[in-house]
């Protein structure tokens, strides 16, 4: 007996700080200011939604999106989420668009959106507002915090609603 494991499909919104403004190389991009504080990053993942999470926690990987230099000065607090069989990351930006200050030309190379990354100085402004984003875009959203109760650099696990980092 088989069992197949069940690929989620959806797109996403990680929760992000920096602690201190830091300039930092974003690959091709070259180098990016960045100020102290709360970001939004805007993903979809239609080839497995848990896998693409769990890379993102990963400190220890290949760098290959501008997210993942960003990453490696900040770190994920919270992921928003949404099962949907269909691309609608866009559809968020726009809404984010409109209500938070984009960081120009950041995680859009493969469309025609101003970014898929976004600051704010609170985090609990941020919050609301991707989720009133999400709903703006008929979309339900789920969330998780991130447990760093343990060693972050190597694994991380996403089950029952908190994704876990594992030794």
């Amino acid at each position: 007996m088989t069992t197949d494991k069940v690929v989620l499909k959806g797109i996403y919104t990680l929760l992000i700080t920096l602690d201190k403004p830091q300039t930092i190389s974003i690959g091709k991009r070259g180098k990016v200011s960045f100020p102290a504080g709360h970001y939004a990053y805007v993903g979809s993942a239609l080839n497995g939604l848990e896998s693409r999470i769990v890379r993102h926690l990963k400190k220890e990987k290949a760098l290959h999106w501008h997210i993942d230099y960003f990453l490696q000065k900040a770190r994920i607090e919270e992921v928003i989420y949404c099962l949907t069989e269909k691309g609608k990351e866009c559809a968020i930006a726009f809404q984010l668009d409109q209500k938070l200050k984009p960081i120009t030309h950041f995680g859009c190379s493969d469309c025609r959106c101003v970014s898929h990354l976004y600051y704010c100085k609170s985090t609990h402004i941020l919050r609301e507002t991707i989720r009133n984003s999400f709903k703006e875009s008929s979309l339900f959203p789920y969330g998780m915090t991130v447990d760093r109760s343990k060693d972050t650099s190597r694994k991380a696990s996403f089950s029952k609603g908190k994704i876990q980092t594992v030794a």
